[in-house]
């Protein structure tokens, strides 16, 4: 089953088929409000909301491990998530989807980033922390969108909840960084510990402010760019849905998690950790 986790302007989609409400309870918290079971033209899909379902919560207070062990525990194989992001090239335009294949790391520490810890102890790869199989397949459904989509990106996550300075945005694209977002870290390495595959479809919404020549973009301009996304990730969502189990069939992270990477023997895992622990493995 797929879990769609929906980032800023993408608290809802309207179209969905309401089936029930999820418990948000786990053993690292509450995950984040909106998490529901929902249809789309007969397809069932988990869906959350990054934010909270009134957009309550900062990228800094998203509770991450909640969230992604909360689809996991309700059969989750993998998640395609829709987040809003600037965009640090002139060819990533307000409105185009890009899918980041990598990530540069500029959080500062806060958030809890990990599944181990206190008696757990694992490793995993994230030397491609998105599947290129999924990305491949990916790129067929898109090939004639009324929109333009960019492949193979790199994604660098700040901190927040402010934007840069041009300084800093002038020194990530130095790096290499090709769209600008608040969200995806440490959720891209949580999922996956927790052997989910992971597909983020980001949409720009503006130029970060390394374009000086460009006019400040207003709020209203920027909302009015967020509702056209939404229309178009929902459209983009449907044609995933319909697919079934094919664009993760092939994937291989689900053995890439703490299903191998961990290290600690299992006589040896405190007995609280142990029935969390069996869940992320299955």
């Amino acid at each position: 089953m797929w879990a769609v986790i929906g980032g800023s302007g993408f608290e809802k989609f309207d179209s969905f088929k309401f089936i029930e409400e999820l418990d948000r309870d786990t053993p690292f918290g509450q995950a984040s409000t909106g998490l529901k079971k929902v249809e789309i033209n007969g397809e069932q899909c988990l869906f959350l909301s990054r934010h909270g379902s009134q957009h309550e919560l900062l990228p800094s207070e998203v509770n991450y491990r909640a969230n992604i062990f909360v689809l996991k525990k309700y059969g989750a194989k993998a998640i395609i998530t829709f987040s809003a992001v600037g965009s640090l090239r002139k060819k990533l335009k307000p409105g185009d989807m890009v899918v980041a294949t990598q990530y540069i790391d500029r959080t500062k520490g806060i958030r809890k980033h990990t599944f181990c810890g206190e008696g757990v102890v694992g490793h995993m790869s994230l030397a491609k922390p998105v599947d290129h199989s999924m990305v491949k397949k990916l790129k067929e459904l898109c090939h004639k969108r009324s929109w333009d989509c960019h492949f193979d990106k790199t994604y660098i996550c700040m901190e927040g909840p402010n934007f840069s300075t041009v300084a800093e945005s002038e020194m990530y694209r130095e790096w290499g960084a090709d769209i600008i977002g608040m969200t995806h870290y440490p959720e891209y390495g949580l999922a996956r510990e927790a052997g989910l595959s992971y597909l983020p479809c980001c949409f720009v919404t503006d130029y970060d402010c390394w374009d000086q020549g460009r006019p400040h973009v207003t709020l209203e301009e920027v909302i009015e760019v967020m509702r056209n996304n939404n229309a178009k990730a929902f459209e983009l969502l449907g044609d995933v849905l319909k697919t079934g189990d094919n664009l993760y069939k092939d994937a291989t992270c689900s053995g890439e998690g703490l299903k191998m990477g961990l290290m600690t023997p299992w006589e040896l895992v405190p007995k609280d950790k142990k029935p969390w622990l069996e869940i992320l493995r299955g």
